[in-house]
């Protein structure tokens, strides 16, 4: 090209191709997500199904959270995408009350909130990605609780920790169950293991010698389970002390099949991370308003909404007969 003004348009028009390309690139919906946690295979199971419906939809997806349980830390990381500007952040909250000043914030800058998992004060969010309604969840695992101790005895139960918004109600759904249905049987005992396996275990194995007529452990996050039974099984109580409750069935089967868990209830969570994607890009496009009664997503299909709540289904309850068919 030996024509100056023809190797300078030419240039130019290389230069705009290039801007325009960064600009598409930085124009791109920018979803931020908080786990409790983000080295809990809970979450990165979540986060796994929030990847295929960021890609599907082609937005950006920051996934980052404390590395334990830590609420200061949650409200630093909202404070720190309020400054950067995202257009949505999605929160499972470890203290309601206490993340909600911040999500608040957020709300006021224009930022589109809402929350999965468990939820923060209604007025700090648009809409919360619900997994189960808490009775559903109470009552489903006080009924498979006391199906395999007769419904009579003690038990005992290991929670994430005791200020998270959802497995407190999930507790308090355990209990109102177990006074209308089953009253021979008697929770003597609720510790928190900071949503940590080995703290789980210590948990459950102070229980064990405290409580030798205890029946059976019921543990309400993902670690607890695992943790639990690996108690029961080094106390040499596989059998006499029951193992169940919240999990993932992949950190399960090998207790499961040696007979030391007994049932692990639980949803999908990779449809959960899936769905509240395509939630907060539906509330970021303004698709998704006060009122309305399903959200459409991709592979997915429909899900009802009731009220301020996106249900994504019932408990599901893993045992010996099917945890194998599932791989998360």
């Amino acid at each position: 090209m030996k024509n100056p003004l023809l190797r300078f348009c030419a240039a130019g028009a290389v230069l705009l191709s290039s801007l325009l390309t960064a600009s598409a690139a930085d124009s791109k919906l920018i979803v931020a997500m908080l786990p409790k946690s983000k080295g809990n295979a809970y979450f990165i199971s979540c986060k796994a199904g929030a990847d295929k419906a960021a890609k599907e939809l082609g937005i950006q997806l920051l996934f980052d959270g404390p590395t334990d349980s830590n609420a200061a830390k949650q409200n630093e990381i909202v404070e720190n995408w309020i400054t950067l500007g995202v257009d949505v952040i999605a929160v499972a909250a470890e203290n309601k009350e206490g993340i909600s000043t911040a999500l608040r914030k957020a709300q006021k800058q224009g930022i589109k909130v809402l929350t999965y998992d468990a939820d923060a004060m209604a007025d700090a969010r648009s809409f919360f990605i619900n997994q189960a309604t808490p009775q559903g969840i109470g009552q489903t695992l006080m009924d498979e609780a006391a199906r395999l101790v007769g419904a009579e005895g003690e038990f005992a139960m290991i929670v994430g920790s005791l200020t998270a918004a959802n497995q407190r109600e999930w507790q308090k759904y355990v209990e109102v169950r177990l006074k209308e249905k089953f009253p021979k049987m008697k929770l003597v005992a609720v510790r928190p293991c900071d949503d940590l396996k080995d703290k789980a275990q210590s948990e459950a194995t102070a229980l064990l010698s405290a409580n030798p007529k205890l029946k059976l452990i019921m543990a309400i996050c993902s670690p607890g389970v695992p943790g639990a039974a690996e108690a029961v099984k080094q106390a040499g109580l596989t059998g006499k002390v029951k193992v169940m409750g919240l999990g993932l069935p992949n950190e399960n089967k090998r207790y499961v099949h040696a007979g030391v868990t007994d049932s692990v209830i639980l949803w999908n969570t990779g449809d959960l991370g899936y769905l509240t994607i395509y939630a907060g890009v539906a509330l970021a496009k303004d698709e998704l308003k006060k009122g309305a009664k399903s959200l459409k997503t991709g592979a997915l299909g429909s899900f009802a909404i009731e009220g301020d709540n996106i249900l994504l289904g019932q408990p599901f309850i893993f045992n010996q007969s099917n945890i194998d068919r599932f791989d998360f």
